[in-house]
């Protein structure tokens, strides 16, 4: 199945109430209370089938700069009092530099196969655009989380959007439409028993 990349994409899990993390996230439940819920379809769960397996692809397709918000970094608040380098060990799965949006200034932590994680303190326009700099037209992808995104959608930057929609109620947590119009229409969908995943392109 082809997949149409484009210039800036973004790719989250959501629960049917509307929320891509659960209440109380935290360094022992960085997705929040039952906020993991929203992610079997990709993580192990043995009823995953083959739309799921396409899903994965489009999440894990190479992209070439990446921007994500400070609480998807990590769980270190306010200034930076001890050496995180993110949740996902030394070699991160982007292989590509990553601009963080943060209010403290840090150093670049460049690690092992070619993920760099820069850090921007300048808000989403100029962290958006240095990705698109450094990019050099493979595309950017909004990595997340709730914030990041709801700032991009608001910017009007997504191109393609996928919602993975897992059939689960949270009832509180982090949310991404909230004031935000939804200016897209769907292009294909995939269903599992875990998620129905919708590919949406950008009307305006």
């Amino acid at each position: 199945m082809e997949f149409t990349v484009s210039n800036t994409t973004c790719h989250m899990s959501i629960s049917l109430d509307g929320f891509v993390a659960g209440p109380d996230q935290s360094r022992e439940a960085p997705l929040g209370k039952r906020g993991q819920e929203l992610h079997g379809w990709h993580i192990g769960d043995p009823r995953a089938n083959d739309a799921d397996k396409i899903a994965n692809e489009w999440l894990m397709r190479p992209r070439g700069a990446y921007v994500m918000g400070r609480n998807m970094f990590g769980p270190v608040r306010e200034d930076w009092d001890e050496d995180w380098s993110g949740w996902w060990g030394a070699e991160p799965p982007y292989h590509a530099p990553v601009f963080v949006l943060t209010h403290h200034p840090r150093d670049p932590i460049p690690m092992e196969g070619g993920t760099t994680f820069y850090f921007v303190t300048d808000g989403f326009d100029a962290a958006y655009s240095a990705a698109c700099q450094a990019a050099g037209g493979k595309g950017v992808d909004i990595a997340g989380g709730a914030s990041a995104v709801r700032q991009a959608l608001a910017a009007g930057v997504i191109d393609e959007l996928t919602l993975d929609i897992a059939p689960v109620l949270l009832g509180s947590g982090e949310r991404i439409f909230d004031g935000i119009d939804f200016d897209f229409e769907p292009v294909e969908v995939l269903h599992s028993p875990l998620t129905t995943h919708i590919r949406y392109r950008r009307t305006t």
